[in-house]
């Protein structure tokens, strides 16, 4: 009788409004476990939990949600491994690497990534990335984490508190909540830091191994045993360890210590057998973060690029700010910071082969590896860099298949959760997404969602972020500074209207647009629109532009009226 009443009981959970079925008929799985594709087979999700995986014939009930997936792929929603929510991925980002608090000082910096959270967790759920890990916040953000766990719009959150570390930026120090940075010198400061952190619930630990100076051999060793007792004391507290470290020693040191997770690939030498063999005897996962110094230097060199999914798909903000070392007033400091960026990409030419090296020995060899991106260091963008780092892990020779593990279930294992998330199995989480193309085929198929499957919520991506007209026009000033026609042309309609103040037309439709821009971009290579000022009524946007990159100290200064309809620009009017 006990029984019969415990799966009345189980029956009366799953018919309960949160717990509706939804299934997604005569799909191909993308099996992440196995490298290979399932074709005709239905997923039933029964609230947040994958609970059912048939054949395409499997009978289905007439009070079930149905998704018809014939022709798509289903692939597990993706993570990345490793973003920072406390930094923005704009110009001002970082202090401690570029100073240029007199223009947007920290704590206007610190308060927008505060109130610009829910923005990039929508757009990481919009990209299909449906879990990320943050090894190093602060407890502001332990705090704010909370308060996404339930929404359907946001992924999962993993997020250790702050980075206990050798070596910290003195910009960071005395920030209380907002610190980023936990300092040590011994064992003991280390683990009662660490003790001080757990109150705030951290899902792991982060230990920013830095050794600086001539002897860093000596340095490194000097601080393995406060190393160590970091990482067993978290262990004794269920907690993992990720480390900071890009030297094969400060690497090789934290994994004798017992580490769990290094978020950041060797850059220093080519790495040995025998380093890779203690990885993987060790269960290490290992994150390459392969395009974020170049994010940095391309931005000091004021030659950052972005792809048209970037320009389109990042918070227009801080992709906009990226370009402000073209006009920012003390030309002398942002000479020498694009001196400084040309000399380090250069030198980091040799750096980025050894990374590119070691990653394709390693993941041949076996290693765990994670796909992450160290988003919100600046130049790299929250959500829409992920796919950038994937194409750059395909460059280095990793396969189709191994990109996509390293996105998925290796992801999972980072944090020791792969039991829980990461492939598409009975029991585990229903964060899925609905491709029309076939991944393992070509990556760019990850960029085409049909529907994004969050915590059994099933959604339409171009539902996840709310079209503003500011969001247009900046936009298309983002695209403009980097002379991308394509991602210049997104945010305007089909038919638009070009006008000289005050109804002279002179121009109508995107194609006409195309012509007359992609001839103006090619003649013009050094083209940058900075905004005097904007005014914001409604649906009209009024900026005044001052446009240099003529040659000879010329500019242009005009006025530019953008009237937005039906969430694309309609019509522009200019006065010069």
């Amino acid at each position: 009788m006990k029984i019969k009443f415990a799966l009345f009981c189980i029956a009366c959970i799953w018919a309960l409004p949160g717990f509706c079925q939804t299934y997604i008929t005569n799909v191909t799985l993308v099996d992440v476990t196995q490298n290979k594709l399932l074709p005709a087979r239905t997923v039933t999700i029964t609230g947040d939990i994958i609970s059912g995986i048939y054949p395409a014939t499997v009978k289905i009930p007439g009070t079930a949600t149905v998704i018809n997936g014939e022709g798509k792929f289903l692939i597990p929603g993706l993570t990345d491994s490793h973003v920072h929510f406390f930094q923005s991925g704009g110009l001002y980002a970082r202090p401690d690497a570029l100073a240029l608090q007199k223009y947007t000082p920290y704590d206007q910096e610190i308060a927008w990534t505060h109130q610009h959270m829910e923005d990039f967790l929508r757009r990481y759920t919009r990209a299909g990335i449906t879990t990320v890990i943050d090894p190093g916040a602060n407890f502001s953000y332990l705090a704010q984490r909370d308060t996404f766990a339930n929404k359907s719009y946001a992924p999962a959150i993993y997020m250790a508190g702050p980075l206990l570390t050798t070596y910290e930026p003195e910009v960071y120090k005395n920030l209380k909540n907002e610190e980023p940075f936990n300092l040590f010198t011994n064992a003991t400061e280390a683990t009662n830091l660490l003790e001080g952190q757990l109150p705030h619930r951290p899902d792991f630990i982060k230990i920013w191994y830095i050794v600086l100076g001539k002897n860093k051999e000596e340095e490194a060793k000097k601080y393995q045993p406060a190393v160590k007792a970091i990482i067993d004391e978290a262990h004794k507290n269920h907690l993992r360890v990720a480390v900071h470290a890009t030297e094969r020693l400060t690497a090789q040191l934290a994994v004798e210590s017992g580490c769990d997770y290094l978020v950041h690939e060797i850059e220093d030498e080519v790495v040995s057998t025998d380093f890779i063999n203690l990885l993987k005897k060790n269960k290490v996962v290992l994150c390459p973060t392969l395009i974020v110094m170049d994010g940095y230097f391309g931005t000091y060199a004021q030659k950052k690029d972005y792809s048209y999914a970037e320009l389109t798909q990042a918070n227009p903000k801080q992709i906009g700010s990226i370009s402000d070392l073209k006009h920012l007033g003390d030309t002398v400091l942002t000479g020498r910071y694009k001196a400084v960026g040309i000399a380090r990409a250069k030198a980091a030419a040799t750096t980025d082969s050894i990374r590119m090296v070691n990653l394709k020995k390693m993941a041949d060899a076996g290693v765990i590896i994670a796909a992450g991106t160290d988003a919100g260091n600046i130049g790299t963008q929250h959500a829409s860099s992920l796919f950038t780092e994937l194409k750059t892990m395909q460059q280095a020779g990793m396969s189709n298949w191994q990109v996509i593990q390293s996105a998925t279930i290796n992801g999972a294992k980072a944090i020791g959760k792969d039991k829980e998330f990461g492939s598409i199995e009975k029991g585990k989480k229903a964060d899925l997404v609905l491709l029309n193309g076939n991944p393992a085929d070509q990556l760019d198929n990850l960029q085409k969602i049909s529907l994004v499957i969050n915590k059994g919520h099933v959604i339409s991506p171009d539902t996840l972020i709310k079209e503003t007209p500011l969001a247009l026009v900046q936009r298309q000033l983002n695209a403009y500074n980097v002379r991308n026609v394509d991602a210049f042309l997104e945010p305007y309609a089909d038919d638009v209207e070009l006008y000289t103040f005050p109804d002279k037309l002179i121009g109508k439709g995107k194609e006409n647009m195309r012509k007359q821009y992609s001839a103006f971009f090619e003649r013009v290579p050094a083209l940058h629109c900075e905004i005097q000022n904007r005014i914001i009524k409604g649906n009209t946007i009024i900026d005044h532009e001052r446009v240099t990159g003529f040659g000879k100290g010329k500019q242009l200064d005009a006025i530019a009226i953008y009237h937005i309809e039906n969430n694309k620009i309609k019509k522009v009017y200019f006065i010069e």
